[in-house]
């Protein structure tokens, strides 16, 4: 269950993530709200993954799930480029976090 808790985690860190931009500078009221009430949930999801994931494992992963969200997101929606060196940088992030995974005190 805990690591569902870290996906959702990610998964929010990601949403997270896309919503500072739209905060110009946190000048606009409302996307300021979202961005820390995001930040807030993701934080939150974290602390009760890590209830049993160790903390280093734990964040190593909830961060490698962000940036694999941000970049795709980048990607797919601001149309940043992919180039082969990111398309392999992505991989290092993904075998990483299947290795943090396996080798987790709780698998």
């Amino acid at each position: 269950m805990n690591w569902l808790f870290l996906a959702l985690a990610g998964a929010v860190e990601i949403g997270w993530s896309q919503s500072i931009k739209p905060t110009q500078n946190f000048t606009r009221p409302l996307p300021t709200v979202l961005c820390f009430l995001l930040a807030a949930g993701a934080v939150y999801l974290l602390t009760l993954a890590m209830r049993t994931i160790p903390v280093g494992t734990a964040y190593a992963v909830f961060t490698g799930i962000g940036a694999i969200g941000a970049i795709t997101l980048g990607v797919v929606v601001n149309r940043d480029p992919l180039t082969l060196l990111r398309v392999a940088a992505l991989a290092l992030i993904v075998g990483g976090i299947v290795l943090a995974r396996i080798a987790s005190p709780e698998s």
